[in-house]
């Protein structure tokens, strides 16, 4: 008698549904940086400030910051005490106020005072890992370099089933599997506009969600 052996299908976890990638790219698709910014230089700077910070406040220490200080040679001569009153609403300034005089020494000695385009070079400034890097190429120069994860990306991210990871690197090698390059760029906005918006961190308006039908959420 001849037994047959059973088969085995190879079951592949499916990708995220492209649906929410569309869905997110209609509804936001006007969504840009929340920094207020007209160079490299000042994104730059805005974005070292905006750490442990909400964008509204830094917009409002920037518009006073660059009235005075809107280039590395600038920045690199006014004094830590100059730039600590103003920064000093942002938190921990005097940390700031020392990265970004560093930070601007570094352009003026190793970069013409002009902010370079490339990870490598963005990530020997003081104050500048990753994210920081990733919001500079992709802002201002257009390079999809990285997905930027901050809160409200983390959060959603991990609530649409995006993720399972819960450290920003973990989360962004995750998003950069399954999202395509070509909106690397403007996926963090369009979770930062929704999570502003609806999906809040403590009590989130499910009700108003565009997207509860494809959320995890749905299915409790």
């Amino acid at each position: 008698m001849v037994i047959n052996s059973p088969t085995f299908v190879k079951v592949v976890a499916p990708r995220p549904r492209a649906d929410i990638v569309i869905k997110f790219k209609e509804k936001y698709f006007s969504a840009v940086c929340a920094l207020n910014f007209t160079t490299a230089f000042e994104l730059l700077i805005a974005t070292i400030l905006s750490a442990q910070c909400t964008d509204d406040r830094v917009n409002q220490v920037t518009a006073v910051l660059f009235k005075k200080y809107d280039t590395a040679e600038k920045m690199h001569k006014a004094t830590l005490a100059a730039i600590e009153k103003i920064i000093y609403p942002t938190g921990f300034y005097r940390n700031k106020a020392l990265a970004l005089k560093k930070t601007s020494e570094t352009l003026i000695r190793d970069f013409h005072g002009i902010v370079p385009n490339t990870m490598e070079e963005l990530l020997t400034l003081e104050g500048v890992g990753r994210k920081t890097a990733n919001v500079v190429l992709g802002n201002y120069f257009g390079i999809a370099s990285g997905i930027v994860v901050d809160t409200h990306v983390s959060r959603l991210s991990q609530r649409l089933g995006l993720t399972k990871q819960v450290t920003p690197e973990k989360i962004a090698a995750d998003l950069e599997k399954k999202i395509p390059q070509e909106d690397w760029i403007r996926f963090s906005h369009w979770l930062i506009a929704h999570g502003r918006s609806t999906c809040k961190a403590r009590k989130p308006q499910c009700q108003m969600c565009f997207v509860f039908d494809l959320c995890p959420r749905n299915k409790v």
